[in-house]
């Protein structure tokens, strides 16, 4: 079946299908179920067949799915087998966070620049990395391939920094500010927001839970 006609709901699953894999590899397991899987992350077994079915056949019923195979056909749809060059907008607080986190790196996603349009911030080190000027953008983007953008700026910001990263032929944001963004259909964003989140889960607790 195409790629293009998966929903995108059913991609969403696979980063965690793939993270269990890689937990039952580091278990030792050579064998697993859907319903083990199901079990596991508390989704329906039913729903784990229905998901892999959108890719191909992956196990025998009966037999189960061979961990090691799984998880490296799931790298594959992924695009997984591949390193992926990104560059982070934003040296605040967020992007200081962003920047020190080990596991983008792991997982083949690697930071090749950290950009800001503040003279304070530009020229200083953050971590391994050293501030750059937004007039350098373009030129990092086109140097080393980036195809993925991290934007940790105000929302006020936010929508020219997309503009410009699109502009500059990158194709996939992450966005942490606090405001939906008009894109391309080529161009895929997702989002980050904390204060949403928390705003989510507060729904579900009890009036005066929290006083």
């Amino acid at each position: 079946m195409s790629r293009n006609i998966v929903p995108d709901i059913v991609v969403g699953r696979l980063p965690i299908y793939l993270r269990m894999l890689d937990f039952l590899v580091q278990e030792g397991r050579q064998i697993t179920s859907s319903q083990e899987l199901g079990d596991r992350l508390g989704i329906s077994s039913a729903q784990i067949r229905k998901d892999l079915s959108h890719f191909g056949e992956f196990g025998k019923q009966g037999t189960g799915y061979n961990v090691a195979y799984l998880r490296d056909q799931l790298k594959r749809i992924l695009h997984m087998n591949q390193e992926w060059n990104m560059v982070l907008i934003g040296a605040g607080d967020l992007g200081h966070a962003i920047a020190h986190y080990q596991g983008f790196a792991a997982h083949g996603f690697h930071i090749v620049g950290v950009f800001d349009n503040d003279p304070a911030k530009v020229g200083k080190a953050l971590g391994k990395y050293v501030v750059q000027g937004m007039e350098d953008l373009q030129g990092v983007i086109e140097a080393d391939k980036a195809a993925m953008g991290i934007i940790a700026v105000p929302a006020a910001a936010a929508r020219q920094v997309a503009d410009l990263l699109i502009g500059y032929g990158v194709r996939a944001l992450l966005n942490y500010a606090p405001i939906t963004l008009t894109t391309p259909h080529h161009v895929k964003v997702q989002y980050i927001d904390p204060v949403a989140l928390l705003q989510h889960m507060a729904y579900y607790l009890p009036n005066g839970a929290g006083a």
